[in-house]
C-alpha cells in the first residue's frame, strides 16, 4: 500500500471547555465514542478498563489507514496502577484476551509491561454516542481505579504536581463523561513534517535530512554550545506529526505520530512525556 505523506505537522491545544464535535478536532479525557461496552479494551494485567485518554479527529493528510478511518482513540494504564511494576496474572491475560475485540484494536506494552491500546474509528464511530466502560472482569483484585468513579479528568487533577494542574481553567467536574476539547493548530514552521523522527547527533543507518531542533554551537556538544532552531521556539508540546523532542532517545516511528505529555489525558510518565504512532501501532514514553 502506498501511503501519503503529512503535508504539515500541526500543534494540539487542550481547550479550557468540552469538546463540540462540529468544529473541534477530538477531546482529551472522557470517554471514547462510537463502540459498545464490549469493545473497550480492558486491561490484560488487571482485568480493569483501559482509561481512555485522548480521541483525536486525523486531518485528511494524516489519514494514513484509509479516507473512511478518521481518528484514533488511545487508551492507557491509568497512574494509580502505573506505580512499582506491573504484576501480571496469566489468568487475568487470557480471560481478556479471549473476549471479542474492537476490529481495529491495537494493543501496546511498555517497556515496564504496562498496558496501553489504540482503536481506529470510522466517521460513524467517531460522531457516536460515547461508550460506557464495561465492568472489570470477576477476576479483577486490583484496587480499584480512581477514574471510574470521578472521571479521568478530575482523577488526575486530584494528584496532579502543581505544574500540571495550572494546564486546567480549574479543577475538572467528577464525571466520567467530563472532557477538554483539542483544537488543532497548523505549525508555521516545521522542516520536519512528513518525516520520520531521527535525532540527527545520534544517527540511525540510513541518515535522513531529518533536523534536530537544536544544535551545538560550532558543532561541539557541551551544555553552554547548547542552543534551540528559532523554527522550533513556538512548537507546542502536544503535537500531531513534525519535530519530536522527546524526554530522552528518539523513538524510531513513522511520521504519522502523536507526541503528548502526561496532562493531555492523564498518565504517570515520571513528568515525562510519551509519543504513539498510529500507522505502526507503536507506543514509547521516558520520564522527564
Amino acid at each position: 500500500m502506498t501511503f501519503a505523506v503529512p503535508s504539515r505537522a500541526y500543534d494540539l491545544q487542550m481547550l479550557d471547555r468540552p469538546a463540540d464535535r462540529a468544529r473541534d478536532h477530538g477531546w482529551v479525557y472522557g470517554l471514547p465514542p462510537g463502540i459498545s461496552s464490549e469493545q473497550w479494551p480492558l486491561d490484560p494485567v488487571t482485568g480493569f478498563p483501559l482509561m481512555h485518554g485522548f480521541t483525536l479527529l486525523l486531518p485528511e493528510d494524516y489519514r494514513v489507514h484509509g479516507a473512511d478511518i478518521v481518528a484514533v482513540s488511545f487508551f492507557a494504564t491509568p497512574p494509580d496502577h502505573n506505580d512499582g511494576g506491573a504484576v501480571d496474572d496469566p489468568e487475568i491475560r487470557d480471560a481478556v484476551l479471549a473476549r471479542p475485540a474492537h476490529p481495529r484494536l491495537s494493543r501496546m506494552t511498555d517497556i515496564l509491561d504496562y498496558e496501553y491500546a489504540a482503536l481506529l474509528l470510522t466517521a460513524a464511530e467517531y460522531e457516536g454516542a460515547f461508550a460506557t466502560p464495561p465492568a472489570p472482569l470477576a477476576l479483577a483484585t486490583a484496587e480499584r481505579p480512581r477514574w471510574l468513579d470521578v472521571g479521568g479528568a478530575s482523577a488526575f487533577f486530584e494528584s496532579a504536581p502543581p505544574f500540571a494542574q495550572k494546564m486546567f481553567a480549574g479543577p475538572p467536574r467528577a464525571d466520567l463523561a467530563e472532557n477538554l476539547a483539542i483544537a488543532l493548530m497548523p505549525r508555521a514552521t516545521d522542516p520536519n513534517a512528513g518525516k520520520a523522527p531521527q535525532d540527527p547527533h545520534f544517527p540511525r543507518n540510513p541518515p535522513s535530512d531529518y533536523q534536530s531542533y537544536y544544535y551545538f554551537v560550532g558543532g561541539v556538544p557541551s551544555t553552554e554550545n547548547y542552543r534551540l532552531h528559532d523554527w522550533g521556539k513556538d512548537h507546542a508540546h502536544n503535537h500531531l506529526g513534525g519535530t519530536m523532542r522527546p524526554c530522552q532517545a528518539v523513538p524510531e516511528m513513522s511520521p504519522f505520530y502523536i507526541e503528548f505529555e502526561e496532562y493531555f489525558g492523564g498518565y504517570n510518565f515520571g513528568t515525562g512525556n510519551a509519543q504513539l504512532d498510529f500507522k505502526d501501532m507503536k507506543f514509547d514514553w521516558a520520564c522527564g
